[in-house]
């Protein structure tokens, strides 16, 4: 493979120094860009779009051709674990993701087993592959998945959930059932991101995203201790260089410092967050990525600026960040406005960091 020649990212994520602030923003491959309803349109479905991987590679090349962007992020879904489970994933248009085949009962949850990535996943491997070789060491390459909380919330509930009813009810009626369920799943994350990295991807990202619902102790026992047994399991050497690794729970601001001891090496902020106190309490434990609220992106290119501008001083000149917004990109942001927070940022960044 090409030799990469823009590894700010990489550089930022392991707190060493930068001449800018690295940027790339969740969901950066999405609707907000009419070349990707052009391309979903042709795919003829959210699900046939993610399972081709000429066209999971042709959208995840969309915004960088766009602008200026310092990674890429592979064109996927989280929820693509449990349906290698068996739980038959599909989408309803304007209800989101659900699953034919939830976890019910007992022994829906026995029956549950780890998937090989190299079977049932494959499309997605294929996928890191087929554009890390189209990237041509332009920028890095980001592998995802969902967090195992994250993901067990939908085999639960059966999709979204505005109460988590369900799961919350088995994880305190039957937590056995429940520690069941994420052990496999965090097994069949850790060997999903593996596979990624193995096929080309040069960071892994987990998303929790609704880690942020649970108590204190609840976080710190169904998700946080699964977050940490992942993180013990990933390759964190590839080709020859590390492999950072990132974590972000939405809504996890109040446990920073915990999530901060977890063995990732970059925590993910939501918006909710003043970034240079999240740096003042993790100190250079871990690299710290986000957080502009992503309906900035709504408000005038002068606004976009200031408030780019604010998360770039609060955070100061310090090595560790990566820019990115504190949730994905809205489908309704003008895309002329995300060139703005791309320059801004860059240019903004590199003043700070110039003497005197």
């Amino acid at each position: 493979m090409s030799p990469l020649r823009n590894d700010t990212f990489l550089r930022a994520l392991l707190r060493q120094p930068t001449e800018y602030t690295p940027l790339w923003l969740m969901r950066q491959a999405g609707r907000y860009l009419p070349e990707y309803c052009a391309t979903r349109k042709r795919a003829g479905s959210f699900l046939q779009l993610c399972k081709s991987p000429a066209m999971a590679c042709e959208v995840t090349l969309q915004p960088l051709e766009r602008y200026d962007l310092d990674a890429a992020i592979l064109f996927s879904d989280i929820l693509t674990v449990p349906d290698a489970m068996g739980l038959g994933l599909y989408f309803e248009e304007g209800e989101g993701p659900k699953f034919e085949r939830p976890l019910k009962d007992e022994d829906d949850i026995r029956r549950l087993a780890v998937p090989d990535p190299h079977d049932e996943l494959q499309y997605v491997i294929d996928a890191v592959a087929e554009i890390r070789h189209a990237l041509d060491g332009r920028v890095p390459l980001i592998g995802f998945s969902g967090s195992p909380w994250t993901l067990s919330c939908y085999m639960v509930e059966g999709g979204s959930s505005s109460d988590y009813r369900k799961v919350k009810s088995l994880m305190y009626s039957r937590p056995e059932l429940m520690h069941q369920v994420l052990e496999i799943t965090a097994l069949a994350v850790t060997a999903y991101l593996n596979a990624q990295i193995q096929a080309g991807a040069q960071a892994v990202m987990v998303f929790d995203s609704w880690g942020g619902v649970m108590a204190h102790d609840a976080y710190h026992e169904f998700s946080l201790r699964y977050l940490q047994i992942i993180a013990e399991g990933l390759i964190r050497d590839h080709d020859g260089r590390r492999v950072p690794a990132i974590v972000f729970t939405k809504g996890g601001g109040l446990w920073l410092e915990d999530i901060a001891d977890a063995g990732y090496d970059a925590v993910g902020l939501d918006w909710t967050m003043d970034i240079g106190r999240a740096r003042a309490l993790v100190g250079n434990r871990v690299a710290l990525q986000g957080n502009l609220d992503p309906a900035v992106l709504f408000a005038s290119p002068e606004a976009v600026a200031e408030q780019a501008r604010r998360v770039l001083d609060s955070y100061g000149d310090h090595p560790g960040h990566v820019f990115n917004l504190g949730h994905g990109i809205s489908q309704f942001t003008p895309p002329d406005n995300v060139a703005v927070l791309v320059d801004t940022v860059h240019q903004h960044s590199r003043q700070i960091r110039r003497p005197g």
